[in-house]
């Protein structure tokens, strides 16, 4: 029996597995661990189920002489120091394909929301500014046809290019045959879906925001690292582009008095992108899933590190 340290109470029924087996110590806060509180409980645990706001970096990783598996609740796993695990052997698990709809759902739904202007006609019914039928009140932008790029073409970038086949939408995307530049200056709508690498650090920073139309609208439902969100504030209150609408930032939450909170024409929410109940429960299973494996030695059903035979060898014994 292993000793397992679960950094937030997960919904569904799938811990309950993790802890038939296993000793399970979940932090019951609203707010994740301090990395002072996770490096004391990652120092005695040999499983670590961790979430995205969790930092597992080289120091943690190497002050934890009993660690042997760690567990992303999440699809990527930027958050965790890949390198650092994979030289100790240890297996990093993830839990990709469970959140591609319903991330991609909320795309469509930050897109239209954007389009049409969504929050300012909400906020008008509400507070009383909804007087009569006016024919030029809450104009937005036309969807159906429009043309949408899409930057990074993964399961959730071609679930979205997939939905946007149902509003005849021309679909751009980056690869060899369309250079970012290109997508950017012709795309009514550009939308966010790479991995965070320090390749794509700032992806989206003053010189690309200067690509895209005046008119255009910028969706992110990825990583907030992906944009330099002063180039981007910079844009929306010039005007350079018509609108952004954020599912992720960096930080998160935005501090208070982030100038970005003030900007015109910009939709936030609190990255829910895979927050249905359906989608998190089986995050939950698949992390669970991953754990178990690891802590038996056995290879991850979805593992983000490949570790060599000595290492597989070393952890089964």
């Amino acid at each position: 029996m292993a000793r397992c340290f679960v950094t937030r109470r997960l919904p569904g029924p799938a811990v309950s597995l993790l802890q038939e087996a296993h000793e399970v110590e979940i932090w019951e806060g609203r707010l994740p661990p301090t990395p002072a509180e996770l490096s004391e409980k990652a120092a005695g645990a040999e499983g670590l189920l961790t979430l995205l706001t969790d930092r597992i970096d080289a120091a943690l990783i190497d002050s934890s002489p009993r660690l042997r598996a760690i567990s992303n609740y999440a699809v990527g796993v930027d958050n965790v120091d890949i390198e650092a695990a994979t030289r100790r052997g240890i297996p990093v698990g993830n839990t990709p394909d469970v959140l591609t709809h319903a991330t991609a759902d909320l795309t469509f739904a930050l897109l239209l929301a954007a389009a049409r202007k969504l929050p300012d006609a909400i906020e008008a019914a509400s507070e009383g500014d909804w007087v009569t039928w006016e024919p030029a009140m809450h104009l937005g932008r036309e969807v159906h046809g429009a043309t949408l790029g899409i930057i990074g073409f993964g399961r959730i970038g071609r679930a979205v290019a997939a939905r946007a086949e149902g509003f005849e939408m021309r679909v751009l995307r980056t690869g060899r045959d369309q250079p970012i530049d290109t997508l950017l200056y012709e795309a009514d709508f550009v939308s966010l879906h790479a991995p965070l690498t320090p390749a794509t650090h700032h992806l989206i920073d003053a010189h690309a925001l200067s690509k895209m139309r005046p008119n255009a609208i910028l969706i992110n439902t990825a990583r907030g690292g992906l944009v330099d969100q002063v180039a981007l504030e910079h844009a929306l209150e010039q005007g350079s582009i018509a609108g952004a609408a954020l599912d992720v930032t960096d930080p998160e939450p935005l501090p208070p008095d982030d100038p970005l909170l003030r900007a015109p024409n910009l939709i936030l929410t609190p990255h829910i992108g895979s927050a249905t109940q359906a989608a998190r429960e089986r995050m939950a299973e698949l992390a669970v899933e991953n754990l178990l494996a690891g802590l038996e030695g056995l290879p991850m059903p979805h593992q983000a590190n490949a570790l060599s035979r000595g290492a597989e060898l070393r952890r089964a014994n």
